[in-house]
């Protein structure tokens, strides 16, 4: 058990957690990020901060709860760094070590689709198999373990960058994630996001 592992816990500032995952084991849909922030390390809960949030909205916008998705990462603690603020990116081994608690989760819940968020856990999924620049790859479809990945905008970088051609671009990556999983979309649903011009 992960929370049991001497080294995840010897990655942890007090009074952080590990942080596992939420939502149905049912789930037919997957979203993986990174490595949880600093919200989620002090609460031990997945995106609960301002992504969190964002994200959230998304899954609502497609007709779903939080809590019947999954939400995890690959990293099940936050990669510790001296600095008072900011992230630091996971290692290599960091993520060697984490996948093999992401590859149990995912035979545990069997999910239709995988949703890589963000290039960092896109890379950290596919490996060399990426090899392109995020803009290349994003709204692109990749398998892990035999399960369709697509990998689309960290929740994170729409807030940086609230436009509506970004949000437009991402939505229309949820839209495949709808399409892949036999979902009903609705006229209003396909036309979010898109110019009023």
């Amino acid at each position: 058990m992960i929370r049991a592992s001497d080294l995840c816990q010897a990655q942890l500032k007090e009074p952080e957690k590990v942080v596992l995952g939420a939502g149905s084991t049912a789930a037919d849909i997957l979203f993986c990020g990174e490595a949880p922030g600093v919200d989620e390390a002090l609460t031990g809960e997945p995106f609960i901060g301002k992504a969190g949030n964002l994200l959230s909205k998304i899954i609502t916008a497609m007709g779903l709860t939080r809590e019947s998705t999954y939400l995890t990462y690959i990293m099940k603690w936050r990669p510790s760094h001296n600095k008072p603020y900011g992230e630091r990116p996971a290692t290599g081994e960091e993520i060697a070590y984490c996948m093999s608690y992401l590859r149990a989760q995912i035979d545990i819940i069997k999910p239709r689709v995988i949703v890589a968020l963000g290039n960092a856990a896109a890379k950290g999924l596919l490996g060399d198999e990426l090899g392109q620049n995020f803009s290349d790859v994003r709204g692109t479809w990749f398998s892990f373990q035999g399960i369709p990945v697509i990998i689309t905008f960290h929740p994170s970088y729409l807030l940086r960058n609230d436009t509506l051609k970004t949000k437009r671009l991402a939505w229309e990556d949820m839209l495949q994630v709808m399409e892949k999983c036999g979902l009903n979309i609705s006229e209003k649903q396909r036309a979010f996001f898109l110019s009023k011009v």
